[in-house]
């Protein structure tokens, strides 16, 4: 990750803490119900998801707690799964998807050209009647995904985002949280406000980052992103994509990764409990079967979250 000098980094600790812990009427969109409140999600992505359930439960039994959000990747034109949404609802969670526009058009996308693939599976999440929590097109300000900076213009897709979210409303899909979800600063990253659609079109924000070398902190993987952020939005953020490597020295920054979370009132995170072989990390990210990651991980989640009950209709 970019590297920040320490003062500038203790100095955005302090100002990206008072403004994440400040609720100001930004904070909401109207038709959502997921509780706001600071330290209280811890979430997984498993491999398998959501195909497979089976990971969830071996995650839960190493971290000591079910997680209360759940997520997965689904493809361009993919249905919501919702047999899926409805398992992870059974275990007092909610569901994250990121759905990845790959092989679309977002120009297109922006122009309705797919809309009816869009409002099926606004419908169906609307027929589900619980809390989803929805990405599109997740780390667009990073150039590594075909809908991403330096691929299309943000302005474009903005006009993408803006458009789903309102077709969401349009079919009365009101039990969506949208997130927002950028890639965490790096240097190969664009300025994160070029892709905000604005206040009106997002619920929370979402930031992907890793530790994935010995000298990452919070301060230095998220510290800068955060600040940036808090430069034009109050929106809640979660840590919708992290984890720490082997490389960075698991056992010992687990405990950075949570008190940094609680430190600067994020919502909470979701950990990417896989081992990754492509994209610009190779490590193997899972705590299950490492007995001093799973007990770093578990003081972890006992002393920085006090977790929220997903909404029961």
């Amino acid at each position: 990750m970019l590297l920040v000098a320490v003062a500038i980094a203790a100095a955005a600790i302090a100002f990206a803490a008072s403004r994440l812990a400040s609720p100001t009427s930004d904070h909401t969109v109207a038709g959502t119900s997921l509780p706001v409140r600071p330290a209280s999600y811890l979430g997984v992505y498993e491999p398998g998801s959501p195909d497979a359930y089976w990971p969830v439960t071996d995650f839960a039994k190493a971290a000591g707690r079910r997680p209360n959000i759940v997520g997965y990747f689904s493809g361009w034109t993919q249905p919501f799964e919702r047999s899926f949404a409805e398992r992870v609802r059974s275990q007092g969670a909610v569901t994250i998807v990121q759905i990845d526009p790959t092989y679309a058009s977002i120009q297109r996308i922006a122009a309705g050209a797919y809309d009816g693939y869009l409002r099926s599976y606004a419908d169906s999440v609307r027929d589900f009647g619980h809390p989803v929590i929805i990405g599109f097109g997740h780390e667009m300000n990073a150039p590594w995904y075909s809908w991403g900076y330096g691929q299309v213009p943000a302005s474009t897709f903005v006009a993408a985002w803006r458009h789903i979210v309102t077709l969401f409303r349009r079919q009365h899909a009101s039990n969506v949280t949208w997130l927002w979800t950028i890639q965490a600063d790096i240097s190969s990253t664009g300025p994160v406000r070029s892709w905000w659609p604005g206040a009106r079109y997002v619920t929370w924000v979402g930031i992907d980052g890793y530790y994935s070398r010995r000298s990452d902190t919070f301060a230095r993987v998220f510290g800068p992103t955060i600040a940036q952020v808090r430069a034009f939005t109050k929106k809640p953020v979660l840590l919708s994509e992290t984890a720490v490597g082997p490389k960075a020295g698991q056992v010992a920054k687990i405990n950075d990764l949570f008190t940094g979370m609680k430190q600067y009132a994020a919502l909470g995170l979701v950990w990417f409990d896989i081992a990754q072989h492509q994209g610009i990390y190779h490590q193997d990210w899972r705590i299950e079967h490492n007995p001093k990651a799973e007990a770093a991980f578990r003081q972890g989640v006992r002393d920085n979250l006090t977790l929220a009950q997903a909404p029961q209709p």
